[in-house]
């Protein structure tokens, strides 16, 4: 399964007053995604990576039935649970810890956090949504308390439909998150300059 095999960068955490822990996508590496990192202002934040084993979160779609990404999808969820206990043991405050992932990342993030609400400091999710052939909501417990999220996709997107965004939006806003979505039309499966805007405004800021 997954290893604790985590990239770092920025501050180390027992000098850093906030964390950001930053998800890369499927065929991707840790060192691809903290790249991203001088685009926010995240100077004084510890940064921390994992490596996917074999540059993957799970091996089918998002949108496949959960257990046919298992048992791969429980161990990396559980990998980030154990990095937001790490960094809190270390003490790093809960509402300091952020998170942003990109693609596969992006929605494994947001599916850690649905799992796991409660008050962080933000997300960002640059096109994602909650996995499953459906929406489990049964899976979902917690409050955020009004934490801030971004989700940005594209209209269209090969790998993430509009309407699984839609979806993700509304499950995490009826559990308290303060929830702004963008959608690009014909934007591509990439991250483009206002949604770096937008990530600054609503969630580092």
């Amino acid at each position: 399964m997954h290893k604790e095999n985590i990239i770092t960068a920025g501050k180390p955490v027992a000098a850093a007053s906030k964390a950001l822990i930053m998800v890369h996508g499927r065929g991707a590496t840790a060192e691809d995604i903290l790249s991203l990192a001088k685009w926010f202002p995240v100077g004084d934040y510890a940064l921390l990576a994992p490596q996917a084993t074999n540059y993957t979160w799970y091996p089918q779609s998002f949108l496949a039935p959960p257990a046919q990404n298992e048992p791969w999808l429980s161990s990396a969820l559980d990998l980030l649970k154990k990095m937001t206990d790490d960094l809190q043991q270390q003490g790093i405050a809960r509402e300091h810890i952020y998170f942003l992932g990109f693609s596969q990342g992006a929605c494994l993030t947001l599916e850690f956090l649905a799992r796991n609400a409660a008050k962080y400091g933000g997300a960002v999710a640059f096109t994602g949504g909650l996995i499953g052939d459906k929406i489990y909501p049964e899976n979902y417990s917690g409050t955020f308390d009004g934490m801030p999220v971004f989700i940005g996709s594209s209209n269209p997107d090969f790998h993430v439909p509009v309407a699984r965004v839609h979806e993700s939006t509304t499950i995490l806003q009826k559990m308290g998150a303060g929830v702004t979505e963008k959608i690009y039309d014909n934007m591509g499966h990439t991250i483009i300059e206002d949604e770096i805007r937008l990530a600054n405004e609503l969630v580092f800021s």
